[in-house]
Protein backbone atom coordinates (compact mmCIF):
# COMPACT_ATOMS: atom_id res chain seq x y z
CA UNK A 1 0.00 0.00 0.00
CA UNK A 2 3.00 2.32 0.40
CA UNK A 3 4.32 1.68 -3.09
CA UNK A 4 4.21 4.69 -5.39
CA UNK A 5 3.50 7.21 -2.63
CA UNK A 6 5.56 10.33 -1.99
CA UNK A 7 6.65 11.02 1.58
CA UNK A 8 8.60 14.00 2.83
CA UNK A 9 10.77 12.90 5.76
CA UNK A 10 11.84 15.79 7.96
CA UNK A 11 14.91 15.20 10.13
CA UNK A 12 15.83 17.59 12.94
CA UNK A 13 18.80 18.01 15.28
CA UNK A 14 18.24 15.18 17.73
CA UNK A 15 20.67 12.45 18.71
CA UNK A 16 18.00 10.10 17.33
CA UNK A 17 18.55 11.50 13.82
CA UNK A 18 20.52 8.37 12.90
CA UNK A 19 17.30 6.35 13.24
CA UNK A 20 15.78 8.40 10.42
CA UNK A 21 18.22 6.62 8.10
CA UNK A 22 16.47 3.33 8.84
CA UNK A 23 13.04 4.94 8.33
CA UNK A 24 14.13 6.28 4.93
CA UNK A 25 15.59 2.89 4.02
CA UNK A 26 12.47 0.93 4.96
CA UNK A 27 10.19 3.35 3.12
CA UNK A 28 12.36 3.25 0.01
CA UNK A 29 12.40 -0.55 0.04
CA UNK A 30 8.59 -0.45 0.17
CA UNK A 31 8.54 1.52 -3.09
CA UNK A 32 8.06 4.97 -1.59
CA UNK A 33 9.54 8.09 -3.17
CA UNK A 34 11.26 9.64 -0.15
CA UNK A 35 12.30 13.29 -0.12
CA UNK A 36 14.41 14.00 2.95
CA UNK A 37 14.42 17.53 4.37
CA UNK A 38 17.06 18.20 7.02
CA UNK A 39 17.56 21.11 9.35
CA UNK A 40 21.15 22.33 9.49
CA UNK A 41 21.37 21.01 13.05
CA UNK A 42 20.42 17.54 11.83
CA UNK A 43 23.48 17.44 9.56
CA UNK A 44 25.65 17.53 12.69
CA UNK A 45 24.29 14.12 13.67
CA UNK A 46 23.93 12.33 10.32
CA UNK A 47 25.36 12.97 6.87
CA UNK A 48 22.99 13.95 4.03
CA UNK A 49 24.89 11.49 1.82
CA UNK A 50 23.46 8.60 3.87
CA UNK A 51 19.95 9.51 2.78
CA UNK A 52 20.97 10.01 -0.84
CA UNK A 53 22.57 6.57 -0.93
CA UNK A 54 19.37 4.93 0.33
CA UNK A 55 16.68 6.97 -1.40
CA UNK A 56 18.50 7.90 -4.60
CA UNK A 57 17.54 11.52 -3.98
CA UNK A 58 19.58 14.37 -2.51
CA UNK A 59 18.53 15.55 0.93
CA UNK A 60 17.24 19.12 0.95
CA UNK A 61 18.88 21.39 3.52
CA UNK A 62 18.86 24.91 2.12
CA UNK A 63 15.67 26.53 0.90
CA UNK A 64 17.72 28.28 -1.77
CA UNK A 65 19.89 25.32 -2.77
CA UNK A 66 20.65 25.89 -6.45
CA UNK A 67 21.50 22.20 -6.95
CA UNK A 68 17.99 21.10 -5.98
CA UNK A 69 15.76 19.77 -8.73
CA UNK A 70 12.86 21.66 -7.16
CA UNK A 71 11.68 25.11 -8.08
CA UNK A 72 10.78 27.01 -4.90
CA UNK A 73 11.77 23.92 -2.94
CA UNK A 74 9.41 24.02 0.01
CA UNK A 75 6.35 24.68 -2.18
CA UNK A 76 7.24 21.85 -4.56
CA UNK A 77 7.87 19.42 -1.74
CA UNK A 78 4.70 20.44 0.08
CA UNK A 79 2.57 19.94 -3.01
CA UNK A 80 4.07 16.58 -3.98
CA UNK A 81 3.78 14.93 -0.56
CA UNK A 82 1.11 12.39 0.32
CA UNK A 83 2.34 12.55 3.91
CA UNK A 84 4.91 14.70 5.70
CA UNK A 85 6.72 12.95 8.55
CA UNK A 86 9.08 14.60 11.04
CA UNK A 87 11.19 11.94 12.73
CA UNK A 88 12.85 12.80 14.97
CA UNK A 89 11.06 16.01 15.95
CA UNK A 90 12.78 18.22 18.52
CA UNK A 91 11.09 20.58 20.95
CA UNK A 92 12.36 23.39 18.72
CA UNK A 93 10.50 22.31 15.55
CA UNK A 94 7.36 21.57 17.58
CA UNK A 95 7.50 25.10 19.04
CA UNK A 96 8.03 26.66 15.61
CA UNK A 97 5.07 24.87 14.08
CA UNK A 98 2.81 25.64 17.04
CA UNK A 99 3.70 29.33 16.68
CA UNK A 100 3.43 29.28 12.88
CA UNK A 101 7.07 30.25 12.42
CA UNK A 102 8.59 29.35 9.04
CA UNK A 103 12.31 30.14 9.03
CA UNK A 104 13.85 27.05 7.44
CA UNK A 105 13.00 24.66 4.62
CA UNK A 106 11.36 22.09 6.91
CA UNK A 107 9.03 24.47 8.77
CA UNK A 108 8.17 26.19 5.46
CA UNK A 109 7.33 22.82 3.87
CA UNK A 110 5.07 21.78 6.74
CA UNK A 111 3.20 25.08 6.76
CA UNK A 112 2.78 24.98 2.97
CA UNK A 113 1.46 21.42 2.69
CA UNK A 114 -2.13 20.21 2.66
CA UNK A 115 -0.97 16.64 3.28
CA UNK A 116 -1.33 14.97 6.70
CA UNK A 117 1.63 15.64 9.01
CA UNK A 118 3.00 12.96 11.34
CA UNK A 119 5.32 14.03 14.15
CA UNK A 120 7.55 11.62 16.08
CA UNK A 121 9.12 13.52 19.02
CA UNK A 122 12.54 12.67 20.42
CA UNK A 123 14.08 14.74 23.21
CA UNK A 124 15.07 14.73 26.87
CA UNK A 125 12.27 13.82 29.27
CA UNK A 126 12.43 17.21 31.02
CA UNK A 127 12.06 19.00 27.69
CA UNK A 128 9.17 16.83 26.62
CA UNK A 129 7.31 17.12 29.92
CA UNK A 130 7.89 20.88 30.18
CA UNK A 131 4.48 22.63 30.22
CA UNK A 132 5.52 24.79 27.24
CA UNK A 133 6.26 21.71 25.10
CA UNK A 134 3.07 20.02 26.23
CA UNK A 135 1.06 23.12 25.33
CA UNK A 136 2.68 23.18 21.88
CA UNK A 137 1.94 19.48 21.35
CA UNK A 138 -1.69 20.05 22.35
CA UNK A 139 -2.00 22.96 19.92
CA UNK A 140 -0.69 20.87 17.04
CA UNK A 141 -2.95 17.93 17.88
CA UNK A 142 -5.94 20.28 17.90
CA UNK A 143 -4.91 21.43 14.40
CA UNK A 144 -4.87 17.85 13.10
CA UNK A 145 -1.18 16.96 13.41
CA UNK A 146 -0.70 13.27 14.20
CA UNK A 147 1.77 12.27 16.93
CA UNK A 148 3.48 8.92 17.36
CA UNK A 149 5.47 8.50 20.55
CA UNK A 150 7.64 9.37 22.27
CA UNK A 151 8.37 6.15 24.10
CA UNK A 152 9.72 5.47 27.57
CA UNK A 153 13.33 4.36 27.88
CA UNK A 154 16.94 5.33 28.47
CA UNK A 155 17.82 8.71 26.97
CA UNK A 156 21.05 10.28 25.73
CA UNK A 157 21.33 12.22 29.01
CA UNK A 158 21.44 8.94 30.91
CA UNK A 159 18.00 9.50 32.40
CA UNK A 160 15.02 7.24 31.89
CA UNK A 161 11.67 8.62 30.86
CA UNK A 162 9.45 9.65 27.97
CA UNK A 163 11.54 10.96 25.13
CA UNK A 164 12.78 8.08 22.98
CA UNK A 165 11.86 8.09 19.31
CA UNK A 166 9.17 5.53 18.44
CA UNK A 167 10.58 2.53 16.58
CA UNK A 168 10.65 2.37 12.80
CA UNK A 169 7.85 -0.22 12.52
CA UNK A 170 5.56 1.92 14.66
CA UNK A 171 6.22 5.06 12.65
CA UNK A 172 5.69 3.30 9.32
CA UNK A 173 2.53 1.69 10.69
CA UNK A 174 1.12 5.13 11.50
CA UNK A 175 2.14 6.42 8.05
CA UNK A 176 0.29 3.50 6.44
CA UNK A 177 -2.78 4.17 8.56
CA UNK A 178 -2.75 7.87 7.67
CA UNK A 179 -2.45 7.10 3.95
CA UNK A 180 -5.41 4.74 4.15
CA UNK A 181 -7.61 7.18 6.04
CA UNK A 182 -6.70 9.95 3.63
CA UNK A 183 -7.97 7.90 0.69
CA UNK A 184 -4.55 7.48 -0.94
CA UNK A 185 -4.85 3.69 -1.23
CA UNK A 186 -7.09 1.61 -3.50
CA UNK A 187 -9.97 -0.24 -1.87
CA UNK A 188 -10.06 2.30 0.93
CA UNK A 189 -11.75 1.28 4.17
CA UNK A 190 -11.83 4.85 5.49
CA UNK A 191 -14.70 5.30 7.98
CA UNK A 192 -15.16 1.51 8.13
CA UNK A 193 -14.79 -0.65 11.22
CA UNK A 194 -13.29 -4.11 10.81
CA UNK A 195 -13.31 -6.70 13.58
CA UNK A 196 -10.66 -9.38 13.04
CA UNK A 197 -9.97 -12.45 15.14
CA UNK A 198 -6.61 -14.22 15.19
CA UNK A 199 -4.63 -17.03 16.75
CA UNK A 200 -5.81 -20.07 18.65
CA UNK A 201 -7.91 -20.37 21.77
CA UNK A 202 -6.88 -22.37 24.83
CA UNK A 203 -9.27 -24.55 26.83
CA UNK A 204 -8.00 -25.61 30.24
CA UNK A 205 -7.92 -29.21 31.41
CA UNK A 206 -6.31 -28.20 34.69
CA UNK A 207 -4.20 -25.17 35.77
CA UNK A 208 -1.27 -26.24 33.56
CA UNK A 209 -2.71 -28.31 30.71
CA UNK A 210 -4.72 -27.03 27.78
CA UNK A 211 -6.48 -28.07 24.58
CA UNK A 212 -5.35 -25.85 21.72
CA UNK A 213 -4.13 -25.96 18.12
CA UNK A 214 -1.16 -24.88 15.97
CA UNK A 215 -2.48 -21.52 14.75
CA UNK A 216 0.25 -18.86 14.89
CA UNK A 217 -2.09 -15.91 14.37
CA UNK A 218 -0.07 -14.64 11.40
CA UNK A 219 -2.99 -14.60 8.97
CA UNK A 220 -5.25 -12.68 11.33
CA UNK A 221 -2.53 -10.17 12.18
CA UNK A 222 -1.82 -9.66 8.47
CA UNK A 223 -5.52 -8.97 7.89
CA UNK A 224 -5.63 -6.49 10.77
CA UNK A 225 -2.60 -4.61 9.44
CA UNK A 226 -3.92 -4.64 5.87
CA UNK A 227 -7.29 -3.26 6.98
CA UNK A 228 -5.53 -0.61 9.04
CA UNK A 229 -3.44 0.39 6.03
CA UNK A 230 -6.63 0.92 4.04
CA UNK A 231 -7.86 3.38 6.64
CA UNK A 232 -10.17 1.14 8.68
CA UNK A 233 -10.66 1.36 12.38
CA UNK A 234 -9.58 -2.14 13.37
CA UNK A 235 -10.39 -4.20 16.43
CA UNK A 236 -8.13 -7.24 16.65
CA UNK A 237 -9.37 -9.93 19.02
CA UNK A 238 -6.49 -12.32 19.51
CA UNK A 239 -5.79 -15.53 21.29
CA UNK A 240 -2.29 -16.08 22.75
CA UNK A 241 0.46 -15.63 20.12
CA UNK A 242 4.16 -14.79 19.95
CA UNK A 243 3.50 -11.94 17.50
CA UNK A 244 4.10 -8.24 18.03
CA UNK A 245 0.85 -6.32 18.40
CA UNK A 246 0.08 -4.24 15.28
CA UNK A 247 0.44 -0.46 15.57
CA UNK A 248 -2.70 1.64 15.19
CA UNK A 249 -5.04 -1.23 16.00
CA UNK A 250 -7.25 -1.81 19.05
CA UNK A 251 -6.05 -5.15 20.42
CA UNK A 252 -8.19 -7.25 22.75
CA UNK A 253 -6.41 -10.26 24.27
CA UNK A 254 -8.47 -13.34 25.03
CA UNK A 255 -7.66 -16.92 25.90
CA UNK A 256 -10.69 -19.21 25.70
CA UNK A 257 -13.38 -19.64 23.05
CA UNK A 258 -15.95 -18.20 25.43
CA UNK A 259 -13.81 -15.10 26.00
CA UNK A 260 -13.44 -14.67 22.25
CA UNK A 261 -17.19 -15.02 21.79
CA UNK A 262 -17.90 -12.32 24.36
CA UNK A 263 -15.28 -9.98 22.88
CA UNK A 264 -16.65 -10.43 19.35
CA UNK A 265 -20.22 -9.98 20.58
CA UNK A 266 -19.25 -6.69 22.22
CA UNK A 267 -17.35 -5.43 19.16
CA UNK A 268 -19.65 -6.25 16.22
CA UNK A 269 -22.56 -3.86 16.93
CA UNK A 270 -20.40 -1.06 15.51
CA UNK A 271 -18.66 -3.16 12.82
CA UNK A 272 -18.94 -3.16 9.03
CA UNK A 273 -17.15 -6.49 8.67
CA UNK A 274 -16.20 -9.44 10.87
CA UNK A 275 -13.26 -11.57 9.72
CA UNK A 276 -12.97 -14.74 11.78
CA UNK A 277 -9.40 -15.82 11.07
CA UNK A 278 -8.91 -17.31 14.54
CA UNK A 279 -8.71 -21.07 14.96
CA UNK A 280 -11.26 -21.41 17.73
CA UNK A 281 -11.30 -24.69 19.64
CA UNK A 282 -14.37 -26.76 18.71
CA UNK A 283 -14.36 -28.58 22.05
CA UNK A 284 -13.43 -27.87 25.66
CA UNK A 285 -13.32 -30.02 28.80
CA UNK A 286 -16.76 -30.21 30.40
CA UNK A 287 -15.09 -29.41 33.70
CA UNK A 288 -11.68 -27.99 34.58
CA UNK A 289 -9.73 -29.51 37.47
CA UNK A 290 -8.84 -26.94 40.13
CA UNK A 291 -5.57 -28.71 40.89
CA UNK A 292 -3.01 -30.28 38.57
CA UNK A 293 -4.15 -33.77 37.62
CA UNK A 294 -1.62 -36.33 38.88
CA UNK A 295 -0.46 -39.21 36.75
CA UNK A 296 -2.16 -42.42 37.79
CA UNK A 297 -3.32 -45.53 36.06
CA UNK A 298 -2.60 -46.12 32.39
CA UNK A 299 -4.72 -43.42 30.81
CA UNK A 300 -6.95 -40.39 31.24
CA UNK A 301 -10.47 -39.93 29.94
CA UNK A 302 -11.73 -36.41 29.30
CA UNK A 303 -15.37 -35.53 28.73
CA UNK A 304 -15.58 -32.73 26.17
CA UNK A 305 -18.36 -30.38 25.16
CA UNK A 306 -18.85 -28.12 22.17
CA UNK A 307 -17.74 -24.49 22.35
CA UNK A 308 -19.88 -21.71 20.90
CA UNK A 309 -19.99 -21.26 17.13
CA UNK A 310 -19.08 -17.58 17.10
CA UNK A 311 -19.87 -16.81 13.46
CA UNK A 312 -23.20 -18.55 13.72
CA UNK A 313 -24.27 -16.98 17.01
CA UNK A 314 -23.26 -13.32 16.81
CA UNK A 315 -25.92 -11.09 15.32
CA UNK A 316 -25.69 -7.89 13.32
CA UNK A 317 -25.81 -6.32 9.88
CA UNK A 318 -22.19 -6.73 8.84
CA UNK A 319 -20.21 -8.67 6.26
CA UNK A 320 -19.19 -12.08 7.59
CA UNK A 321 -15.96 -13.75 6.52
CA UNK A 322 -14.93 -17.16 7.79
CA UNK A 323 -11.94 -19.46 7.40
CA UNK A 324 -11.90 -23.19 6.79
CA UNK A 325 -8.79 -25.26 7.47
CA UNK A 326 -9.41 -28.52 5.65
CA UNK A 327 -7.47 -31.74 5.16
CA UNK A 328 -9.77 -33.20 2.48
CA UNK A 329 -12.53 -32.13 0.07
CA UNK A 330 -11.53 -28.55 0.73
CA UNK A 331 -13.92 -26.69 -1.60
CA UNK A 332 -16.90 -28.91 -0.81
CA UNK A 333 -16.42 -28.71 2.97
CA UNK A 334 -15.74 -24.97 2.91
CA UNK A 335 -18.82 -24.31 0.78
CA UNK A 336 -20.97 -26.28 3.20
CA UNK A 337 -19.58 -24.24 6.09
CA UNK A 338 -20.26 -20.99 4.21
CA UNK A 339 -23.89 -21.96 3.67
CA UNK A 340 -24.50 -23.26 7.20
CA UNK A 341 -23.13 -20.09 8.81
CA UNK A 342 -24.65 -17.73 6.21
CA UNK A 343 -21.30 -16.17 5.36
CA UNK A 344 -20.53 -13.67 2.62
CA UNK A 345 -17.07 -15.16 2.00
CA UNK A 346 -15.07 -18.11 3.20
CA UNK A 347 -11.31 -18.57 2.88
CA UNK A 348 -10.25 -22.21 2.67
CA UNK A 349 -6.78 -23.63 2.89
CA UNK A 350 -5.37 -27.15 2.74
CA UNK A 351 -3.67 -27.81 6.07
CA UNK A 352 -1.80 -30.80 4.60
CA UNK A 353 0.27 -28.48 2.38
CA UNK A 354 3.81 -28.07 3.71
CA UNK A 355 4.43 -24.61 2.28
CA UNK A 356 1.41 -22.82 3.74
CA UNK A 357 -1.03 -22.70 6.61
CA UNK A 358 -0.29 -22.95 10.32
CA UNK A 359 2.95 -21.28 11.34
CA UNK A 360 4.06 -20.46 7.78
CA UNK A 361 4.62 -16.95 6.44
CA UNK A 362 2.77 -17.82 3.23
CA UNK A 363 -0.60 -19.27 2.38
CA UNK A 364 -2.27 -20.95 -0.57
CA UNK A 365 -5.99 -20.27 -0.25
CA UNK A 366 -9.26 -20.56 -2.12
CA UNK A 367 -11.85 -17.82 -1.62
CA UNK A 368 -15.50 -18.76 -2.11
CA UNK A 369 -18.39 -16.30 -2.08
CA UNK A 370 -22.04 -16.98 -1.29
CA UNK A 371 -22.83 -16.93 -5.00
CA UNK A 372 -20.62 -19.99 -5.44
CA UNK A 373 -17.74 -18.26 -7.20
CA UNK A 374 -14.45 -20.04 -6.43
CA UNK A 375 -11.17 -18.12 -6.66
CA UNK A 376 -8.03 -20.20 -6.06
CA UNK A 377 -4.95 -18.12 -5.33
CA UNK A 378 -1.33 -19.20 -5.83
CA UNK A 379 1.10 -19.44 -2.92
CA UNK A 380 1.50 -15.88 -1.59
CA UNK A 381 2.88 -14.16 1.52
CA UNK A 382 0.12 -13.89 4.10
CA UNK A 383 0.09 -10.10 3.80
CA UNK A 384 -0.64 -10.40 0.07
CA UNK A 385 -3.34 -12.95 0.80
CA UNK A 386 -4.83 -10.47 3.25
CA UNK A 387 -4.97 -7.79 0.55
CA UNK A 388 -6.66 -10.20 -1.88
CA UNK A 389 -9.31 -10.96 0.75
CA UNK A 390 -9.81 -7.26 1.50
CA UNK A 391 -10.21 -6.51 -2.21
CA UNK A 392 -13.23 -8.82 -2.23
CA UNK A 393 -14.60 -7.33 1.00
CA UNK A 394 -14.18 -3.83 -0.45
CA UNK A 395 -16.28 -4.85 -3.45
CA UNK A 396 -19.01 -6.17 -1.13
CA UNK A 397 -18.96 -2.95 0.90
CA UNK A 398 -19.26 -0.92 -2.31
CA UNK A 399 -22.34 -2.93 -3.34
CA UNK A 400 -23.93 -2.32 0.04
CA UNK A 401 -23.29 1.41 -0.22
CA UNK A 402 -25.17 1.56 -3.53
CA UNK A 403 -28.32 0.01 -2.06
Amino acid sequence: MLEGKTIVLGVTGSIAAYKAVDIANQLSRAGVKVDVVMTKEATKFVAPLSFRALTGRAAVIDMFDASSEFNITHISLAGAANVVVIAPATANIIAKLAAGIADDVLSCTVLATKAPVVIAPAMDVNMYENPVTQENVSKLKERGFIFVGPRFGKLASGKEGLGRLANTEEIIGVISQVLGRSGYVPGSFADRHAVVTAGSTQEFIDPVRIITNRSSGKMGYALAEAARDRGAKVTLITGPTLLTKPVGVEVIDVCTAEEMFQAVKNAVPRADVLIMAAAVADYRPKSTAKEKIKKKGIGLTLELERTRDILKEVEGDFIRVGFAAESENMVENATQKLQQKKLDLIVANDITAKDSGFGADSNRVTIIDKGGKVDSLPLLPKREVADKILDKIAALLAKRSKK
